[in-house]
């Protein structure tokens, strides 16, 4: 799996109920813009405040929508390694083509916990697993050799690094073994981690810009930097304004300006406060999904 693949929104009704309706409409919009794979119920798709029957019917309704169009990857993180283990089954079950595991979240195991738990996983379910490290949501950081010795796991096929460091991504392309794949967990990062090697990116922006986004990243794969960064160029405004408040606040109400899903979000997050939509207005222009 290679390319832009977007960490979708789940869409939701102003009371919080999930949308199917206008979940179907997104991936359809997806399927038509060139994104390269969907994520289902990560941490854009709001799956902490998703309960389990939630999460595991939205999993089903995106692989049953894409039909094999392109890939599906199912978020199927928890802090519980049970849960992780009956989310991820969940997720085979549905037909996912492989899931994404974040670290346990407030309870901050140490180094050997995070090898534990992920093997723990990858053992019970026979599903290709891709790590997720985002330190800065989890309170963990998965340090490179923790990620390289579960590398070594057949079932680990990749890991989506969200730490905020090029560095860090390109020591994990350096160190990964064949077939272990590294992708983008950073917007504002994937360009440039792409020509470094990275398999491609994770995506929140890829929501609102998506063929923006796979136009970006297929000219980084084939290495052509000059189109690949004059590309991001034109993103960058919305690498930065979709964490202008915690996400998904900001791309949910883009996606809503788009007219392609309500702008209902679940507490404790609120819709995006009046006071920065000027400034995500101006990026979505700038990257030429909105007009004046």
């Amino acid at each position: 799996m290679t390319g832009s693949m977007v960490a979708l929104i789940t869409p939701m009704q102003a009371d919080g109920a999930v949308d199917f309706p206008a979940l179907l409409k997104l991936i359809d919009f997806h399927l038509a813009s060139g994104t390269d794979a969907i994520v289902a119920v990560g941490t854009t798709g709001e799956s902490a405040t998703l309960d389990v029957d939630e999460h595991i019917a939205v999993i089903d309704a995106t692989v049953r929508a894409v039909a094999g169009r392109i890939p599906v990857i199912a978020g199927t993180g928890a802090n519980n390694t049970r849960e992780a283990i009956a989310l991820a089954t969940a997720a085979a079950e549905a037909g996912a083509d492989a899931h994404l595991s974040v670290t346990p979240y407030y309870n901050r195991p140490t180094q050997a916990g995070l090898i534990a738990h992920f093997t723990a996983i990858a053992e019970a379910v026979d599903l290709p697993m891709i790590l997720y490290n985002v330190p800065g949501r989890t309170g963990v950081d998965m340090q490179v050799a923790t990620t390289l010795a579960l590398a070594a796991h057949p079932r680990i096929v990749g890991t989506k690094e969200a730490s905020g460091s090029l560095e860090r991504m390109r020591a994990l392309i350096d160190g990964a073994p064949s077939g272990f794949a590294v992708y983008s967990g950073d917007d504002n990062l994937s360009c440039a981690a792409i020509l470094s090697g990275a398999a491609g990116t994770i995506s929140v922006t890829a929501n609102v810009a998506p063929a923006l986004m796979h136009e970006m990243t297929a000219a980084a794969l084939r290495g052509d930097a000059e189109a690949a960064q004059a590309l991001d160029a034109r993103l960058m405004g919305l690498h930065r304004e979709l964490f202008c408040q915690p996400n998904p606040i900001p791309a949910k109400w883009a996606v809503a300006e788009l007219g392609l899903s309500p702008a209902g979000i679940r507490l404790p997050l609120l819709p995006l406060e009046p006071a920065f939509i000027p400034q995500v207005r101006a990026a979505m222009i700038d990257a030429g999904v909105l007009t004046v």
